[in-house]
């Protein structure tokens, strides 16, 4: 057992390395030399090698990495961790608040505390008793990752927060926060990879968030992480009343909290700073993209509750994204698996924001003509965080007189068919079922398991097939021969006999399942089903017109066109014919007084998230089959909210309204209840 003394001497060692990180990392006061700081921490690696039993969880030694990990643990949040609504401009701001206002009338007299919008990684830190538990990224909001081993190599989080004079940690407290790299940090790390011959990072934000999601903590270590905090989720205390105050308490705990901020008595002011910092940023010691402007009472800005993962509280002030010039080499048109057509830039490769850009979104053939985008223009590319990088326009004044007007196309690329448009759209689409194009994606679509649910037919199999011409649709399918499989590579005969079984047992699924696998512009699972349970048939859905589709809920004037074209195309009418043909034409019968005397009969559900033993179409069925209707968006009028893990916005949502929440099991426990009573 370990000496008295040696114990007291290693918590001593602790406290000094702690403090000196402290007074370094988050203060930037360093009082002693590097040196001295390592042979401090020299000094305290030596007798926890020597005493092995004293090593605790927040010794200072353990921020140089433990073992690498196989992968990360997923993480669910105590609270939502919600993202941030975007202005850009004063016009934008002043139209949130008024948004606000109309909510609340105390938002008149609300003042304001404005932060840098930082450029990195969301991060969420647990504490338990003073004491680093968990350290998880932002994830979905919903969900992050285990980062904890990662987060405990960066100096300035503390691994446990120290008792300063009457200040005492609760006992659990969850804090949110930006990881960040400064830029001053990332040329220096980029200089010392350069000298090594190694590969070099492209920007700060990425090499941030690549450092904190590497499985080796060690690599981690290497990095010059830091962090700023502020947000507290969850507090066994009562939490300050004030944003001004919450980012006060932070610092006090001894968390690094971002020195740059500004408080606003007004919107007006608030704004004014915004304008004011659009160029000072750039002197700012790390990449940010705009400021945040956050209602400084925190009760209101909680009573203003949330629009999707938005909270109405804050709201980003955004800076213009990066913009440059460069040369449009040509246009391509791609044809998506749903077929529609879209144009993309091939570019002159160009260094946007640290990332190389050689292509770039148009958005559609309507941009291109009222632009007048030739080939051969130089144009401005612009890339605004992770969007897709997108041309704003082209420079004539620029032009050599070699540029070439762009033809659109009459016809489809890949298959010649005759391409169509939409009333009120602006996509142009090739809507032949059996496209080259699509042809691949269009059966993995009729094939997956939300449709007709042939179990075995994947990507691979049904590009084999493509190649070596058995499928020219859907319904050639239901023709395949066991010796026509044999002759693939590795397929045998049990091989062949499975994938023959699935495609014939296909052939029992429902109507609504057969209309999604023909993969009809707009039409998904909640239309699906309500065209199959009016029409009974596609013999008679194919003969609907537009006026008639268009009474149906949730069947708009689009949807409606889409489907009535979709049926007048020879190559589709086709496809029927030899569906039909081999047996692939489900009948629905009609609704019985028995379906609505049914358990949930009058009930509306919506599902969202994971649920533990049924897929989200399980439990549709389950729910439809016991008279309940299942509808994609929470409303007022919604019964019930199913909730799985991982769920989406629509939680918030069902919050907000007060909509009852069930989890898979209370589902089951409301079907049983109802049926018994």
């Amino acid at each position: 057992m370990s000496d008295p003394d040696v114990r007291k001497q290693i918590e001593e060692l602790r406290q000094q390395i702690n403090y000196h990180n402290y007074l370094y990392h988050t203060l930037d006061s360093p009082i002693i030399s590097d040196y001295e700081f390592d042979q401090l921490m020299n000094k305290l690696k030596e007798l926890e090698a020597a005493y092995p039993e004293l090593i605790t969880p927040d010794s200072p030694t353990k921020r140089t990495g433990g073992a690498p990990l196989d992968k990360f643990r997923k993480v669910q949040h105590p609270v939502p961790v919600l993202s941030l609504a975007n202005g850009f401009g004063r016009q934008d701001i002043l139209d949130w608040y008024e948004r606000i206002l109309k909510i609340d009338p105390a938002v008149a007299n609300a003042d304001y505390v404005l932060e840098p919008k930082l450029d990195g990684l969301t991060v969420v830190l647990h504490y338990e008793n003073g004491l680093f538990v968990l350290g998880a990224t932002r994830g979905d909001g919903f969900v992050g990752e285990d980062i904890t081993e990662n987060l405990k190599t960066i100096p300035s989080i503390p691994l446990r927060i120290p008792i300063r004079g009457d200040i005492k940690p609760p006992e659990q407290l969850v804090v949110r926060g930006e990881a960040i790299i400064f830029k001053k940090d990332f040329e220096r790390l980029n200089a010392e990879l350069a000298q090594r011959g190694e590969k070099t990072y492209l920007n700060p934000r990425n090499t941030a968030a690549g450092s904190l999601r590497q499985l080796d903590p060690k690599i981690t270590a290497q990095r010059p992480l830091k962090i700023y905090l502020y947000q507290i989720l969850i507090s066994s205390d009562t939490p300050p009343a004030t944003q001004r105050e919450t980012l006060e308490y932070l610092e006090a705990l001894g968390f690094p909290v971002n020195p740059l901020r500004w408080y606003a008595k007004t919107i007006e002011e608030a704004i004014n700073i915004c304008e004011q910092q659009a160029t000072a940023r750039l002197e700012w010691p790390y990449d940010a993209d705009g400021v945040v402007i956050k209602i400084n009472d925190l009760a209101l800005a909680q009573r203003l509750g949330y629009v999707g993962k938005d909270p109405r509280g804050a709201i980003a002030f955004k800076y213009p994204g990066t913009e440059v010039e460069t040369t449009l080499l040509d246009i391509q048109v791609n044809v998506g698996r749903t077929g529609v057509l879209t144009p993309l830039a091939i570019l002159k490769p160009v260094n946007i924001g640290g990332v190389i850009v050689k292509q770039a979104t148009l958005h559609n053939f309507d941009f291109i003509r009222e632009k007048d985008i030739r080939i051969g223009d130089q144009v401005l590319v612009k890339r605004a965080g992770e969007v897709i990088p997108y041309i704003l326009g082209p420079l004539p004044e620029k032009r050599t007189g070699n540029e070439k007007p762009f033809q659109m196309p009459t016809s489809c690329p890949s298959c010649g068919s005759k391409i169509q448009k939409e009333p009120g759209e602006v996509a142009y689409y090739c809507v032949n079922s059996s496209c080259p194009a699509q042809l691949a994606r269009n059966i993995e679509n009729f094939a997956s398991r939300g449709a007709m649910d042939i179990n075995g037919l994947g990507p691979q199999i049904i590009a084999q097939l493509i190649d070596a011409g058995l499928i020219h649709s859907a319904a050639d399918l239901y023709t395949l021969k066991k010796e026509d499989l044999l002759k693939l590579e590795k397929f045998g005969e049990k091989k062949a006999e499975n994938l023959l079984q699935a495609i014939q047992a296909s052939k029992q699924q429902p109507l609504e399942r057969l209309i999604i696998g023909l993969g009809i512009h707009g039409v998904g699972e909640v239309a699906a089903r309500k065209l199959a349970s009016t029409f009974h048939s596609l013999d008679n859905l194919s003969q609907a017109d537009a006026s008639q589709l268009e009474t149906l809920e949730g069947i708009g004037p689009n949807i409606a066109q889409s489907i009535v074209g979709w049926f007048q195309q020879p190559h589709n009418r086709e496809l029927l014919e030899k569906l039909k043909q081999n047996g692939v034409w489900p009948v629905e019968a009609e609704e019985s007084e028995q379906l609505k005397s049914k358990p949930l009969a009058g009930l509306t559900f919506v599902i969202t998230g994971t649920l533990p033993t049924l897929t989200r179409e399980e439990a549709t069925r389950m729910i439809e089959e016991n008279g309940g209707k299942v509808t994609d968006s929470v409303s007022r009028k919604t019964s019930y909210l199913v909730l799985g893990a991982e769920p989406g916005s629509k939680y918030i949502k069902a919050v907000e309204l007060g909509v009852p929440i069930l989890d898979e099991n209370q589902l089951k426990e409301l079907i049983y209840k109802q049926s018994a009573g």
